[in-house]
């Protein structure tokens, strides 16, 4: 959707808008293998039509792609354009990024107005095949406290005598953001998509999987349990709640992408029952600013993206947010912060991104349910073991990963050709 926003920006920049008859569009690599599970199609129309992700009603993305191929036509800016359909290429990626996106405007008499191709990086983020530089190498601008790598925030922390949060906040207020407010909108978002994905609803999930919901079951058998399953039933409750509303089409934060969704969402709900009331918002804003950080190092140093790197970029990389973010609100120190969130991480080395049907449902509902307990698991034991050092550092499981992921197999991550995708259809 931001791809095509983009592209939309461009042609009235160039002002090459008025002169488009027709709009084709490519979808390469795993954009275009998971591209109808993924519900890629209508996010390209809804953004060539103005929409927005943070928003535009999610029914609206849902039935844009039906509507333009029925029609053959879209408005773009108030004019309304030929749509030369979507083309899935999945064998043939691009060579910096295994997501891309090709757009290009043509004129009635056929020549070619404005060419754009573009990256899904993971997590929203998009970049322009065309520069030279990716955005994650570049060093931020104008910041008090730069950081590319948790060492670097360390130091950091000390010499500011600061906690990961208070670095953050410092650094989000210097590019003109209210980062408690900014905070606080994001959890209010993730808290209701936990609500609707406990209520009642439809009992099958899209795509042909015939896959349950779960959420809403799950929530009533809980409602007056009270011991430690129920617990720990809950945080799985909330991740899968928000994977199954991101399964319907709904509205999910990225955290960092959305089929790692729910567990950040999830482990911030555990706390804000464990916490006093009085502090659960300050609590909230510690969490999502620490996750932010933590975050920020794998994207830059390694990657968020399963189609770059397996899940292990995925749900490995929000596992690892969500502990070390739970870390920092009962109290931990940056140390202890890197500690947990090294745990999270090492534990989904390895990880592959094997969808079937390349809708995400299976494994990641429940796969987003076993690693927001396992974040918690890393949070709790990193703060019962005190100030011990670890032996791998958070840095070291970054890179770890990074090179796992150059060394897996395409076939296993995103495009649903290995693993689970076509166990399960071959069984």
């Amino acid at each position: 959707m931001r791809a095509a926003a983009a592209f939309v920006a461009d042609l009235i920049e160039h002002n090459a808008l008025q002169s488009t008859d027709r709009i084709r569009v490519v979808l390469r690599g795993s954009l275009a293998a998971t591209g109808e599970g993924h519900g890629t199609p209508g996010a390209v129309v809804a953004g060539l039509q103005g929409h927005e992700p943070a928003t535009c009603h999610p029914a609206v993305v849902r039935n844009a792609w039906g509507k333009a191929k029925a029609t053959g036509a879209i408005t773009v800016a108030g004019r309304i354009v030929g749509l030369d359909g979507i083309q899935f290429r999945p064998r043939e990626p691009h060579p910096r990024h295994p997501n891309a996106v090709d757009f290009t405007a043509y004129a009635e008499a056929g020549q070619a107005l404005l060419q754009r191709t573009y990256l899904s990086v993971g997590g929203g983020f998009i970049e322009l095949a065309a520069a030279q530089q990716n955005s994650s190498d570049a060093a931020p601008q104008n910041l008090p406290y730069p950081f590319r790598s948790f060492v670097d925030l360390q130091v950091v922390c000390q010499q500011a005598r600061a906690s990961i949060a208070e670095v953050v906040a410092a650094n989000e207020m210097a590019v003109g953001r209210d980062p408690r407010s900014d905070a606080l909108m994001i959890w209010a978002a993730m808290e209701d998509c936990m609500r609707l994905g406990r209520q009642p609803g439809p009992d099958i999930l899209p795509g042909g999987l015939q896959v349950r919901r779960r959420a809403p079951g799950l929530a009533d058998r809980l409602s007056d349990a009270a011991d430690f399953s129920a617990a720990v039933a809950r945080i799985q409750l909330d991740a899968m709640a928000v994977n199954e509303e991101n399964a319907l089409g709904n509205r999910v934060v990225t955290a960092p992408t959305n089929g790692a969704a729910g567990i950040l969402p999830a482990v911030i709900a555990h706390y804000v029952r464990s916490a006093p009331v009085a502090h659960a918002a300050d609590g909230v804003t510690t969490m999502l600013l620490t996750a932010t950080a933590l975050g920020a190092i794998i994207k830059t140093n390694a990657s968020i993206s399963g189609a770059q790197v397996g899940c292990q970029g995925e749900v490995g990389s929000a596992c690892a947010m969500a502990a070390g973010a739970l870390c920092a609100a009962f109290g931990g120190s940056v140390a202890q912060v890197g500690k947990a969130a090294e745990m999270g991480l090492e534990h989904h080395l390895g990880l592959t991104c094997d969808p079937v049907g390349g809708l995400v449902q299976v494994p990641c509902i429940e796969r987003n349910a076993i690693a927001a307990v396992t974040a918690v698991q890393a949070a709790t034991l990193t703060l019962s073991e005190g100030h011990h050092t670890h032996l791998v550092s958070f840095d070291t499981a970054v890179e770890t990963m990074r090179r796992v992921g150059a060394d897996m197999h395409d076939k296993y991550k995103e495009t649903s050709l290995g693993g689970l995708a076509v166990s399960v259809v071959e069984c």
